[in-house]
C-alpha cells in the first residue's frame, strides 16, 4: 500500500511539473526562443534603453569615453548614486556619494554650495543600474541644468583603468 501511494504522489508530482513547465514555456516562449538565437541580451539592452527613453527622456548621457574627457578636464562634478558601503570601497576619483535616497532625505542641504550651473555627471555601479538616471532627474528637479548621467557605471569606468579613489 505504501508503494502505491508513493507512485500515486510521484505520478502526480511529476504531472504537475510537467504542467508547470509547459505553461512556462508557453507564457514565455518568446524570451526563451530568442535565448536560443543568442539575441537575448541584445534585446534586454534595447528594451532597458527604451524604458530609459521613456522614464528619463531628458536626462542626457555620456558614455565612458566622454566621462573620462570630462574628468580629464577637471570641471566636472563627479557623483557616486551607488550606496555609501560601496562608495567608502572604490569610486571614481574626486567624486562625491550621493543616493537617490540621500538626495530625497537632505534635499538641498548637501547640495547647498554647489552652483546651480556646474556640470554634473552621475553614475552608478553598472550599465544595467539606473541609480544615476534617479539622482540625475531629482538634481534637475532641484534646479541643476547641466546634468547627465554616465551609463557605463563604475564597473566600465574601473574596467578601463581609469582614475579611481577609497574614501577616508
Amino acid at each position: 500500500m505504501f508503494r502505491r501511494l508513493l507512485a500515486q504522489d510521484l505520478t502526480w508530482g511529476i504531472l504537475i511539473l510537467a504542467l508547470a513547465l509547459g505553461l512556462g514555456l508557453q507564457s514565455h516562449w518568446p524570451l526563451v526562443r530568442l535565448g536560443f538565437k543568442g539575441e537575448l541580451a541584445s534585446r534586454l539592452d534595447e528594451w532597458r534603453d527604451q524604458y530609459r527613453q521613456a522614464e528619463f527622456g531628458e536626462i542626457q548621457t555620456v558614455n565612458l569615453k566622454q566621462a573620462y574627457a570630462l574628468h580629464r578636464q577637471g570641471q566636472t562634478l563627479f557623483i557616486d548614486a551607488r550606496p555609501r558601503s560601496e562608495f567608502r570601497e572604490l569610486h571614481i576619483a574626486g567624486a562625491i556619494n550621493l543616493s537617490p535616497e540621500d538626495l530625497q532625505d537632505s534635499g538641498d542641504q548637501r547640495l547647498s554650495g554647489i552652483d546651480r550651473q556646474c556640470q554634473i555627471v552621475v553614475y552608478c555601479g553598472q550599465q544595467n543600474c539606473d541609480a544615476s538616471f534617479e539622482v540625475a532627474e531629482l538634481l534637475q528637479a532641484q534646479g541643476f541644468s547641466q546634468v547627465m548621467a554616465f551609463t557605463g557605471g563604475f564597473r566600465a569606468w574601473d574596467e578601463a583603468g581609469y582614475p579611481v579613489d577609497i574614501a577616508p
